[in-house]
Formats: C-alpha cells, sequence, structure tokens
C-alpha cells in the first residue's frame, strides 16, 4: 500500500454566502483524497486550538488519517473566505493563523522518511525547508498552483520529484515550454492541469495528455487536490503516465459532486474567526485555488 505525507497548509474554507464552512488546504485535501482511494496517508502540519482547527482536525480523524505528527497550537486556525456568484467561487481573503510554526524535529525527520511520497504546496510556508525534506524524502511533491514565478519559488524546484501546475491560459505550446522550463529547474515529472483542455504531464522527455471528463459539478472547491491525489497514488503503485493522468481526472470529478474539498461541513458560528473583514491578512500574489480546481472540470456538463 502507498504511504502519503501531507505536510503544510490546512485551512477552513468559509461560504459566507451558504452560511457554512469545510475543513480544506492541500496539504489536508490531498491526505484525505488519497486516503480515500486506497493509500495510507498521514498529515502534519499546524492546527490552531479554536473551533475552527477542531473541526479540521476531527475531519483528519474521520477519515482514517494519521495524525500523530499535527501540532496543536494555541493560537488562530487558517481560514479563507469564500462568496458565491451562482456558480462561480470568489476568494475573499483569509488569515494564515498559525500555519507556518512547524518546528520540525529529528523525530519528524524520521516521520518524513517512513512515507513513500510526501506533498507540500506553495501556500505551506515551507520552502525555507524544502532541502531538509528532500534529504529524508523519498519523493517529494509540490503544487505551484499558478505560483511558480513567486519570488524564491522556483529554486524549490531542484528538491522537487513531481511538480503540478496550473496552466488554465494561454496556448498549448506556452504550457509545454512552461512544464519544460521546470524540468530544467530539477523537476523530474511535471503535470499541469489546462482547464477545458484537461491535463498533461512531462515524463521521460514525452508529454502525454489527458482530456476533462464530463461530470455533474456540485462544488469544485479541491477538484484539483483530488486530482493530485489520484495521480499521485497511481503513480506510487507503479502506474504509467497515461493510468496516472487517467485516475487524476477520475477522481477530480468524483470530488465535485459533493460541497467542499471532502466534506464534513458545518454552519458558521456568528462572531467566530473570518467573518470580521478587518480579521483578513492580504499577503503578496494571495491565491485561492479556484484555477487549479477549475483545471480538471471546466467544460464538465452541469
Amino acid at each position: 500500500m502507498v504511504r502519503l505525507l501531507g505536510i503544510g497548509d490546512n485551512t477552513v474554507d468559509i461560504y459566507l454566502t451558504e452560511g457554512m464552512q469545510y475543513p480544506g488546504g492541500n496539504a489536508v485535501n490531498v491526505a484525505v483524497q488519497a486516503r480515500r482511494v486506497g493509500a495510507q496517508t498521514s498529515y502534519l502540519g499546524c492546527v490552531g486550538n479554536d473551533a475552527l482547527g477542531e473541526l479540521v482536525y476531527g475531519s483528519l480523524v474521520a477519515e482514517g488519517v494519521d495524525v500523530s505528527r499535527v501540532r496543536r497550537i494555541d493560537g488562530p486556525n487558517p481560514w479563507s473566505r469564500i462568496r458565491h456568484d451562482g456558480a462561480d467561487r470568489v476568494f475573499d481573503g483569509s488569515n494564515p493563523g498559525v500555519r507556518g510554526r512547524y518546528g520540525l524535529t529529528p523525530d519528524d525527520d524520521a516521520f518524513i522518511a517512513a512515507h513513500d511520497i510526501v506533498h507540500t504546496s506553495v501556500h505551506s510556508d515551507l520552502d525555507t525547508e524544502i532541502e531538509r525534506i528532500r534529504r529524508t524524502a523519498r519523493m517529494v511533491s509540490y503544487d505551484y498552483s499558478e505560483h511558480w514565478q513567486r519570488p524564491g519559488v522556483a529554486a524549490t524546484m531542484r528538491h522537487v520529484d513531481i511538480a503540478f501546475l496550473s496552466s488554465p491560459r494561454g496556448e498549448d505550446a506556452d504550457c509545454v515550454e512552461l512544464m519544460r522550463w521546470c524540468a530544467g529547474q530539477g523537476a523530474r515529472i511535471v503535470v499541469a492541469t489546462r482547464g477545458a483542455r484537461g491535463a498533461c504531464v512531462l515524463m521521460q522527455g514525452r508529454i502525454v495528455a489527458q482530456p476533462v471528463l464530463e461530470t455533474t459539478v456540485v462544488d469544485t472547491l479541491g477538484a484539483g487536490d483530488g486530482f493530485i491525489a489520484g495521480f499521485l497514488v497511481a503513480y506510487g503503485q507503479g502506474l504509467g503516465a497515461e493510468e496516472c493522468l487517467q485516475r487524476g481526472v477520475v477522481h477530480a470529478a468524483s470530488v465535485c459532486g459533493f460541497k467542499g474539498a471532502f466534506g464534513h461541513g458545518v454552519p458558521i458560528v456568528p462572531g467566530q474567526p473570518g467573518l470580521d473583514p478587518r480579521q483578513i491578512v492580504r499577503r503578496p500574489g494571495t491565491f485561492d485555488g479556484a484555477a487549479r480546481d477549475q483545471a480538471t472540470t471546466q467544460g464538465a456538463q452541469r
């Protein structure tokens, strides 16, 4: 059985226009979704000691994800605000809370080494630790979303085995050029999600493409993370490029069938964190992952 570790970000996605909120975050979503497709998974990250942190932690336990290395920290859990305009999702700010307070130890290094695949993301505040993770991890996966041009991010690619990108715009030739550039920075395998054009992978010098899968869309939140989970577990099982892409697209489509990245929604509580706009922490280049999520679901039939 493939063992996968999600290390890094978690959040609570607050659906302001629906009065509901859901646990999420790339590293959490990939760990949960990989568990759902048959992997043995763990999550290492920082969870606040408030009600939002309890929602994230409780959902991981309910999904059978190993939480033995989760930090329960005195402080606010990360959250993201989301508004809906019909079927469209609009990111409305966030607060990172305790997210970056990892304090990695030798015991964490040993825990990382015990997994077949270690996955993190550009939103995890771990770029300064990626070399350390690389030294102990058997395989490193990194979701760059649309942020491969963020200062300092490209330098992480020399420590990455599988780089995931969101590239829904532009011509096919531009995407190929981007993938080859990422490979030139050191990434061994590069995967790009392309909106209505589907997804493609650069592996062993060969580019393989996969069209989108038509599906009924309830919510696209977490679909891109579902794609990553499906791809990684298939790759860990020794499957080839075509099969990995197909598994990714199929699982992304399944994620679109329910609210939130993996369910576990609870009602918003008056006065809770995330409702006051003054609590928002805005960072340059902040991105909610919507383009990545849509990358395997655009063109899906409602």
